[in-house]
């Protein structure tokens, strides 16, 4: 096909941005239909589209009716974090390729729903995990596929972002991370971070995760933001029980012996990061200092002023930059995030426009958005080893790595 027809689902701050700012600047694809729970949403999505474009989409805020249509190729999911895989399952089973935004799952079975579906439909699917093409991202996976820093043994990341004010004013937005707060206590956005490190320790792909402890603080955050802000936060959040604990810390146990740790730390002031750290029999990478340290370019003397080589990143940029940030430089960055969006949407594009595989695939997707729910469970139970599911049914062990 010369272009894909997609359906665009959710239309909030993340489906509002991808639409307008990347999807009508894109060559490869039409939008033809529109869904949001809210109208005004909704109108405004068809109103603009045809504005920009002369042509207006079908527009509702049921998504049964904007997937299930003739002149509908692929679905993009950008809903709240409860509709995805719900939403993702009917429009497979009526025959569409599925782009999801990222979140956690809320149970285990939703992941297992999500892997069947695709098995038995064999429709399109990628999870649309932004960060696995993020320019250091993808430099360091190069790097550590030439073997520069060894053998990887453990990897830290995070979800290290201060959403406060996102998530206080949530029901003025309209945003669903409110009510997660409110009621849940997870590490509800892993896969950022993890992303990322599966390709970096191929989990899925010769490699997997074999279980994982989860613990949290008490809640305080919030509470204390609403106290600090009285004109401008719910008088009510002051004193509301939030479920979520203001830091979360998960540590992942994987088949070949490595270890993996992640955070959530999103109700606390803080700069932002996703704390990436790549530790190996040769080197490491950190992310927030945004340094290298390999044995063959320093010595044990560098170790105690090694804050004048902090940002040394760059140095290795030219030798290490990862192809397809090359060719994306050439070419012409797009999307936000620093152009992750635009690699990420590309990627499933064209994939659906030439029928290939998508490269962040059903089990991926399933594998990563489980640690939300199996999180839950051990935070529960009182930081309890949990295992993780294989949803690849032992194809983890010759699935080739990911093409990235």
């Amino acid at each position: 096909m010369e272009k894909v027809n997609v359906a665009v689902i959710g239309l909030g701050l993340r489906g509002h941005g991808i639409l307008f700012s990347l999807l009508l600047h894109m060559d490869n694809v039409n939008v033809v239909s529109v869904c949001d729970v809210y109208e005004d949403r909704v109108t405004e999505a068809a109103d603009r589209v045809e504005k920009e474009t002369g042509l207006r989409p079908f527009a509702s805020r049921n998504y049964e009716e904007a997937i299930d249509r003739s002149d509908v190729d692929a679905v993009l999911i950008l809903s709240s974090w409860e509709t995805h895989v719900p939403i993702a399952c009917f429009a497979m089973t009526h025959g569409k390729a599925v782009g999801m935004e990222v979140c956690g799952a809320y149970t285990v079975e939703d992941c297992w729903n999500l892997v069947r579906t695709q098995e038995r439909t064999q429709a399109p699917f990628m999870f649309l995990e932004n960060c696995c093409y993020g320019e250091n991202e993808l430099m360091i996976l190069n790097m550590v596929r030439k073997g520069l820093f060894g053998e990887i043994l453990h990897c830290t990341g995070g979800y290290c972002h201060d959403l406060r004010e996102e998530i206080s004013t949530g029901k003025e937005r309209r945003h669903y991370r409110l009510r997660n707060y409110l009621s849940r206590n997870c590490e509800n956005y892993p896969t950022h971070e993890l992303g990322p490190i599966a390709n970096i320790l191929n989990l899925g792909r010769g490699n997997r995760m074999l279980s994982l402890v989860s613990m949290a603080t008490r809640s305080a955050g919030l509470n204390a933001y609403a106290k600090a802000h009285p004109d401008t936060i719910d008088p009510e959040l002051r004193t509301a029980h939030f479920a979520q604990g203001d830091v979360v810390n998960t540590l992942i146990r994987c088949q070949g012996g490595q270890t993996v740790s992640l955070t959530l730390d999103t109700t606390l002031p803080r700069p932002y990061s996703r704390n990436l750290i790549i530790r190996g029999t040769q080197g490491v990478y950190t992310e927030d200092n945004q340094s290298v340290y390999l044995d063959k370019d320093f010595t044990p003397a560098d170790h105690f002023r090694w804050k004048g080589h902090w940002g040394n990143i760059e140095d290795y940029r030219e030798r290490y930059q990862h192809p397809i940030w090359v060719e994306y430089r050439k070419n012409g960055i797009r999307g936000g995030h620093g152009g992750m969006d635009g690699l990420v949407y590309d990627a499933f594009l064209e994939c659906v426009r030439l029928g290939r595989p998508c490269p962040i695939d059903v089990y991926d997707a399933a594998a990563w958005m489980c640690i939300t729910p199996l999180s839950e469970i051990s935070i529960r139970e009182g930081s309890v080893p949990v295992e993780i599911p294989d949803f690849t049914g032992g194809l983890w062990e010759t699935r080739s790595p990911m093409e990235l």
